[in-house]
């Protein structure tokens, strides 16, 4: 494995966990609110995450390379409302966006064509996780993030339940 480009795995290794930490805390502050949809979502985003992570971790180990892990950041813990939860979740989003372009940039640089090849899982997720975002705070925005529309959409929340889709795409 190229040494330049497992590097980079790892710091994405770093940064999934970093997301999962993120989401598992927005979940919290969900549930402080009593939005226990909303935190069910979160806590699927935060296994969703973990799986990315793990894809990560298994591929580094396929290709005989060192996983080094480091230490997670810790996240916030505190928004101003769910609106905000969410336009973090969609700035996150797009942040990860950049670091999984950027990441098949220096694969392709280094001309590490299976890790491009792998890549290309993450970019497509990238495409689904910022619409799932930005939908959700479009709706949200909608409903000025109150009322009975507000309990409608954590209804339906509610019922999200997380699939490994990690695992079918090894």
């Amino acid at each position: 494995m190229n040494t330049k480009v497992e590097k980079k795995l790892n710091e994405q290794i770093n940064a999934e966990l970093y997301s999962a930490f993120l989401y598992l805390s927005m979940a919290a502050y969900c549930q402080s609110l009593n939005l226990s949809g909303f935190a069910n979502w979160m806590y699927v985003q935060y296994q969703e995450e973990t799986a990315h992570a793990m894809k990560f971790y298994r591929y580094l180990n396929e290709r005989s390379g060192k996983v080094v892990l480091e230490a997670i950041a810790k996240p916030p813990v505190e928004w101003k409302n769910v609106i905000d939860v969410f336009r973090n979740v969609y700035e996150h989003e797009q942040k990860v966006t950049g670091l999984i372009n950027a990441l098949v940039d220096v694969a392709s640089e280094e001309r590490d064509h299976a890790t491009v090849n792998v890549l290309q899982w993450y970019v497509a997720e990238q495409v689904e996780e910022e619409a799932n975002a930005s939908d959700l705070l479009a709706q949200l925005e909608m409903i000025e993030g109150k009322g009975p529309a507000l309990l409608m959409l954590d209804r339906e929340l509610k019922l999200r339940v997380f699939v490994d889709s990690t695992l079918a795409a090894n």
